[in-house]
Formats: structure tokens, C-alpha cells, sequence
């Protein structure tokens, strides 16, 4: 019997997962990527860490399901976005850490070229809000702080990549230097509608167009693997960024169809079909995975922190010993009373884009203690989570029907139930949630003859548990109005300080 293997390199650990003809996954494994903060603000990464911990997942994993190497069909790849590696051709040794996408240090450099009226030009041609966020930012920087960084890209001696990018060149020995063109949307120096890298883009950040890899679509065999690597010569058949794999994952292939992923972040996308879609409340226009070579686009509303901080309840307060344990604590609560946390540890993402931001919790008495504290923590992920939907709906003049999500906390109950109740709409649970791998999966089988098309994709997903509204209107919208205030006080007290 054939398999697909799916290859999931996400911002805190890389995760590997092989499939069946039906689109069910039979073996998952996951090996930890670590994180550094040298500075406040700043979030960096080992490049070589990246690759290792993706190549002992992917080996543990196939042999986990024990199967032969010979009957995967082909690989796909999905990846953290926007974090930025840069190597040397010749040896393949990264000259600098990776620098992650939640990382700010070139926070201060965005706001200089929005001062100087880039964001009209960047914002018309990439689809993108001048950001730190992104990766353009992040290579212009390393070409500055890596001595020589900028001639030697210019002679064509240094490669830059998103972490698809890193891995495919490690899988295939060298060999391919290619992005799809999702990620490559995420980088600030494509065109969103041409799918090309812009020139323009290029000059104003001065980044040398041969460093850059040949984007290619999303479901195509873009390389295939050192066969002393896994043990067989697999072809890479698709590639997308972590998101628009979820899209795919959620066979959200139509327009209106949308999904949130509640993982290190929180991302909401809403699939708006072959043209793009630019947002005038603040959310990214980004190309979304497409299953053929037309192009397909997605409106995006990106979190910073959602599971993080969870983690930062667990790794910095430790006030519970497992994230799963959030879900008991927080409902041992009747109500926050009063408290609102605002998870702006590295800034607020859309619809605010205010990396002056910190994190604030605001409301506590005597009386608060571990419960309301949880409790205030999940609850700000789905306050973050509405602030999306509703710009989302402001640039569609459409209501949602209905949000499927997944990623690690959307197995929390307790929070998809207060996020139907805050959205007023339902929250659809499919029965597989990691549909980032299920994603790359889907693209990669595609591309390899695996599966006939979008069609059969769907007959895949299937739904585990729909979490329908119960919260009265009143109490719903006074809720989130107290989150509005605490997140203006938040914004308020970074300016001023």
C-alpha cells in the first residue's frame, strides 16, 4: 500500500506524520526545536537544530508505522513561516541564527520606512503591513550584522530561505533552492498577484535578487530527497506554509470557507478565491496553497501569542504543570471577575500591528488567584480570535457561518466553547486537528497521482465535535467590551512609556 509522508517544521517543535490512501494518519512524531531570547524582544533559533530535529522526526516516524520507504509516494513539506535562515552555498553552514517570525529587532528599522512612505508601496505590491513580522526586515538585517553579508550575497556566495526553503536544500543535497509561493508571500518582496519576486520590493530593502530561491507552486515535485537520508529517493510534491497548509488540511479549497489555527500563535484565514483581496481593516493579503497552478488567495488575521501563553503559564508562573491542564483550572472559575490578560509579549499582531505593546494583566483584587489567572489566559485567546473575525467580515460584508479550527488548543473544550459564545457562531472541530501535516499531505499527493483532487480531499474531513453559542448577547458583548478597554490601556501605557 502507498503512504504520503508530511514533513511539519513548526516554531517549537518539527513534526512528521505519514498517511494513507483515505487521508487517515497513521503515525505522528515530533522532536523538540529549542528557542533563544538573547534580548527582550528579540526570538532566534539554530538553523542546524531546524534540520536535525525535522530528519529525526521524519526517521523515527517511518519507523513508527513500520513501512518501507519504497511504498511512500512522495513528501510534503510544511513550515513556521516568515523565520529567516541565511547560508553559504558552498558549505550549506547558516551565517547567522535563524531569526523567528515572533521576533521584533527590526522593529524600529519597519517604523523608519513607514515614516518615509514605503507602506502605501509595500502594502499595494506584497499585499503586507510593514512589520517586523515579516522576512524582508529580518535579511536586510542579517546582510548588515554578517561582515561582507552584502557583497557576498550579491556574488551569488550566500542563499536565503524560509525554513521550506532550508529544508528542501538539506533533503535534496544542494541540489534545489526553491520556496512555494505561499511562503514566499510572507516574505515582503513578492508580488502577491504575479506570484515573481518585485523589484521594487527588492530596492527597498536592498536585497540582492541572487540570494533569493525560484518559487514554485504549491503542489508540484520540487525535488527529491538524498536517498541516504531516509533510505529511499522521495519526492517532494508540496510545499506551503503552515497556515495556508491548514487551509488545505481543512479543505477550505472555496471561497468563504474559513479556519482558525490555535497554535504557538493564532491565525484566521479566510480563503476569497483567484483574486486577491486587500484588506482595509488591517489583515494580510496572502496567496493561499493552491492544489493547481491557478492562483488562489486567502485574507489573513495573524495572532502572536495564543498557545504561548499558555506555555508562559506553565514554563514562567508555574501555576499548572501541563497545558492540557488549563482546561480544568479555567473552568473551576465561574468567571474571570473583571481580569483580562493582553498577550502582547512581543507586541499586538492584526488588527493593531503595535510592536511597542506589552503584555498587561489588568482587574486583579485580593481575591484573584490561579483560576481567574488561567481562566483570563485561554479567554484572551478567543478575545484575539473575534478581533479577526469581525475585520474579516468588515472585508467581506459577509457573516461567517461557521469557524473550523485546529492546532493544539482547539482541544481544549473550555475554550471553544467561550469562543462560540463570543462569536455567536459555531466552532467546528474536524476529527484529525493536525491539519498542518494533513495539509502538506494533501499537496504532496496531488502533485504525486495519489489522490484524484479537491473532491476526494474533501470526503476526507470529517467533524469531531461542533461547539454551538450559548452565551446571552448582553453578557457576550459587555465581555468584550472590557477587552477592548484593557487592550487600549495596554497600547496606552507602551506610548507613554
Amino acid at each position: 500500500m502507498p503512504y504520503i509522508l508530511a514533513l511539519d517544521e513548526g516554531t517549537t517543535s518539527a513534526r512528521a506524520a505519514v498517511y494513507d490512501e483515505q487521508g487517515r494518519r497513521l503515525a505522528m512524531e515530533s522532536s523538540p526545536v529549542p528557542c533563544r531570547y538573547p534580548q527582550p524582544g528579540w526570538v532566534e533559533q539554530d538553523a542546524e537544530d531546524i534540520w536535525l530535529a525535522q530528519l529525526e522526526a521524519a526517521r523515527r516516524v517511518l519507523e513508527k508505522a513500520s513501512i518501507p520507504v519504497s511504498a511512500v509516494k512522495a513528501a510534503g513539506i510544511t513550515n513556521q513561516r516568515e523565520t529567516t535562515i541565511v547560508w553559504e552555498a558552498a558549505t550549506g553552514r547558516a551565517v547567522a541564527p535563524a531569526i523567528v517570525w515572533q521576533c521584533r529587532r527590526t522593529a524600529e528599522y519597519c517604523r523608519r520606512l513607514e515614516e518615509e512612505g514605503a507602506g502605501a508601496a509595500i502594502g499595494a505590491r506584497s499585499g503586507l503591513i510593514i512589520d517586523a513580522y515579516f522576512s524582508a526586515s529580518k535579511i536586510a538585517w542579517i546582510l548588515e550584522h554578517v561582515p561582507d553579508g552584502r557583497r557576498r550575497a550579491v556574488n551569488g556566495e550566500l542563499r536565503f530561505g524560509t525554513v521550506d526553503s532550508w529544508l528542501v536544500w538539506k533533503l535534496t543535497g544542494g541540489r534545489e533552492h526553491v520556496t512555494d509561493v505561499s511562503n514566499a508571500s510572507r516574505t515582503m518582496l513578492m508580488d502577491l498577484a504575479r506570484g515573481e519576486w518585485s523589484d521594487e520590493l527588492l530596492g527597498i530593502f536592498d536585497i540582492p535578487r541572487a540570494m533569493l530561491p525560484r518559487i514554485v507552486p504549491s503542489s508540484e515535485v520540487a525535488g527529491v530527497m538524498e536517498p541516504a537520508l531516509l533510505g529511499g529517493a522521495i519526492p517532494i510534491a508540496g510545499i506551503a506554509g503552515d497556515q495556508q497548509a491548514a487551509l488545505a488540511g481543512q479543505a477550505c479549497f472555496r471561497p468563504g470557507l474559513s479556519k482558525n489555527t490555535y497554535g504557538t500563535g493564532c491565525f484566521a484565514l479566510l480563503h476569497t478565491g483567484g483574486t486577491p483581496a486587500h484588506s482595509k481593516n488591517r489583515l494580510l493579503a496572502t496567496r493561499a496553497a493552491s492544489t493547481d497552478r491557478d492562483a488562489q488567495f486567502a485574507v489573513e488575521g495573524s495572532i502572536f501569542i495564543a498557545g504561548a501563553a499558555v506555555e508562559w503559564l506553565r514554563d514562567r508562573l508555574g501555576v499548572i504543570a501541563t497545558a492540557a491542564e488549563s482546561e480544568q483550572v479555567a473552568a473551576s472559575a465561574t468567571d474571570t471577575a473583571g481580569v483580562y490578560l493582553v498577550p502582547a509579549f512581543v507586541g499586538l499582531g492584526a488588527p493593531y500591528w503595535d510592536p511597542s505593546a506589552r503584555a498587561s494583566l489588568t482587574g486583579m483584587t485580593q481575591a484573584t488567584g490561579r483560576a481567574q489567572i488561567v481562566r483570563a489566559t485561554l479567554e484572551s485567546i478567543a478575545y484575539q480570535t473575534r478581533d479577526l473575525v469581525e475585520a474579516m467580515e468588515a472585508d467581506s460584508g459577509e457573516r461567517l457561518k461557521e469557524l473550523r479550527v485546529d492546532g493544539g488548543a482547539a482541544a481544549n473544550n473550555f475554550l471553544m466553547q467561550f469562543q462560540a459564545d463570543l462569536l455567536d457562531r459555531p466552532i467546528v472541530r474536524p476529527v484529525d486537528t493536525e491539519t498542518t501535516a494533513l495539509g502538506a499531505a494533501f499537496l504532496a499527493g496531488l502533485a504525486a497521482g495519489f489522490w484524484a483532487g479537491n473532491d476526494q480531499l474533501e470526503s476526507f474531513w470529517r467533524v469531531d465535535r461542533v461547539f454551538e453559542p450559548s452565551m446571552e448577547r448582553g453578557r457576550r458583548e459587555e465581555l468584550y467590551a472590557g477587552w477592548k478597554r484593557a487592550v487600549a490601556n495596554c497600547r496606552d501605557l507602551a506610548a507613554r512609556s
